[in-house]
């Protein structure tokens, strides 16, 4: 098993929650307002009257083979909207009950 960490745009919420649908992976848990700043592209998520847009992120914990897929996904979303700012991070999980 492994965990998934996806920082996003608010504004891809609705696509990410899809692909995850998609994919089986039911599990989740979402913080829906979250601050951020991307490290090398991207504006600011400060939620401010200058930087007024959020981020949120979601925590989910899915099977070994469908990390390549969704990772596939969420980077071609990036992709098209790069500076909306989107990013996933994987660990392992070594126990759970």
């Amino acid at each position: 098993m492994k965990a998934v960490m996806i920082t996003f745009d608010q504004a891809f919420y609705e696509r990410i929650i899809d692909v995850l649908g998609r994919m089986n992976c039911r599990g989740f848990s979402a913080w829906p307002q979250i601050l951020g700043r991307g490290t090398r592209t991207g504006e600011p998520h400060y939620g401010t009257h200058a930087w007024p847009s959020m981020c949120s992120a979601i925590y989910t914990v899915i099977e070994d083979d469908k990390v390549d897929t969704l990772l596939e996904r969420l980077h071609a979303m990036d992709v098209e909207t790069e500076m909306l700012g989107l990013r996933a991070f994987v660990w392992n999980i070594e126990k759970s009950i």
